[in-house]
């Protein structure tokens, strides 16, 4: 396995999500890791993420689709009303299990089976967002050993997200949301 598929990082926002992750993912150079993002959409509506970021973005930007093989310099978008996960071969798995935290995709299940799969490899990041999804996910990350990063809630448009993930992962770093692009590509180096 290459050392750019030994390191990956998933990214979980819900509420003013596009707009912080709008400010962070442009920045990342065209050969970063893997990176897949859970934002919580409505089940309803189909998802132009993919393409609101394509332009933006000097990494591809594709919405994730069951069983495609993760690849560097790729930003994988979780589609609406399915669950993103990854599986230990590094391939995305989609699900359409129950919701968690009343949410489908939700951050945890992301988180917790990219921790499964990357281990120590692997970096979690909470964003903005108004409920309790990915707190418990960044925990799984930071138990295998992964690292923890969580946007200063008072830098996020909405707080509670990232004040339950400072709670569960007292040890995550916390920084505003214009360093946290810094803070991936420093990491990645």
């Amino acid at each position: 396995m290459s050392t750019s598929l030994r390191k990956a990082v998933v990214i979980g926002a819900s509420a003013g999500g596009v707009e912080a992750l709008s400010s962070l993912l442009p920045h990342l150079p065209p050969d970063y890791c893997p990176v897949l993002v859970v934002i919580h959409l409505p089940p309803t509506k189909s998802s132009v993420l993919a393409d609101l970021f394509h332009d933006k973005c000097r990494m591809r930007v594709v919405e994730a689709e069951d069983k495609a093989p993760i690849e560097a310099g790729t930003i994988y978008f979780a589609p609406p009303d399915y669950h993103l996960m990854v599986e230990t071969d590094f391939t995305v798995a989609l699900s359409n299990e129950a919701p968690v935290w009343f949410s489908r995709p939700s951050i945890d299940v992301l988180f917790e089976t990219a921790a499964d799969a990357y281990g120590a490899g692997l970096t979690g990041l909470i964003l903005t967002g108004a409920n309790e999804d990915g707190a418990a996910g960044l925990r799984r990350v930071m138990a295998q050993g992964g690292r923890g990063l969580i946007q200063s809630p008072e830098t996020a448009y909405a707080r509670l997200m990232p004040e339950t993930a400072l709670l569960l992962c007292p040890k995550a770093l916390v920084r505003p949301l214009d360093r946290l692009a810094a803070e991936l590509i420093t990491e990645a180096a």
